[in-house]
């Protein structure tokens, strides 16, 4: 059976980009339909900036057009269509290291065959009340004390169970990708699981992903 998962994504996020790589991965190896999702650090960190180092504090504003734009996207188009977005976007900004959304954004929007003027969207506040609605919905399942990635599955009554992560130091690929998505999976969907974790010591490898 077909499992329905919610991929709640800042497009700015090195972890959820080798996640959402991951998760492909694991799609080609299982039976999962993905429905992309937006979610902002910026909305996650705009209440407590003065607890974050600087260069964080600093980098928030600049991750605003890309969660609009995909806002905008997932209003105008369908789900594909954000799929193709947020894979482009993912490879300009984590795998060319390009940061500035007039760049990246331009150069995206053709790579995943959308129309160019939907640049200027990047930039329109009246996206920010469904990007909030968007968020929200992914901190209704985790709480507000984590990150993005959140995962949700959807049951068969549309019921979501999610979680944050998995956290990735680099994408797991082919039959391992399935394997890490059948653990998580199972741990993800029972009540009683709430958190399962070690310390990172390396950084996030978004050259392979």
């Amino acid at each position: 059976m077909t499992q329905k998962v919610r991929f709640y994504f800042d497009p700015a996020c090195p972890f959820a980009w080798i996640t959402s790589r991951w998760l492909l991965e694991a799609a080609a190896v299982r039976d999962i339909d993905i429905e992309w999702r937006v979610m902002s650090l910026y909305l996650l960190n705009k209440d407590r900036l003065d607890e974050l180092p600087e260069e964080y504090r600093d980098m928030l504003p600049k991750t605003r057009p890309g969660v609009r734009l995909a806002t905008a996207v997932a209003q105008k188009y369908d789900n594909a269509a954000v799929g193709r977005l947020y894979g482009a976007m993912g490879e300009y900004i984590h795998r060319q290291g390009e940061k500035d959304a007039e760049t990246y954004i331009p150069a995206a929007l053709r790579d995943a065959e959308l129309p160019a003027d939907l640049a200027q969207e990047a930039y329109v506040e009246d996206h920010d009340e469904r990007l909030q609605e968007s968020h929200d919905g992914a901190m209704r399942l985790v709480g507000n004390d984590v990150g993005t990635p959140v995962i949700a599955m959807v049951n068969t009554d549309g019921v979501e169970r999610g979680f944050f992560g998995p956290v990735l130091s680099e994408v797991v690929r082919g039959e391992r990708a399935g394997e890490l998505w059948d653990g998580v999976s199972v741990a993800g969907t029972m009540p009683e699981f709430f958190e399962l974790k070690r310390t990172r010591d390396v950084p996030p490898n978004v050259a392979d992903s």
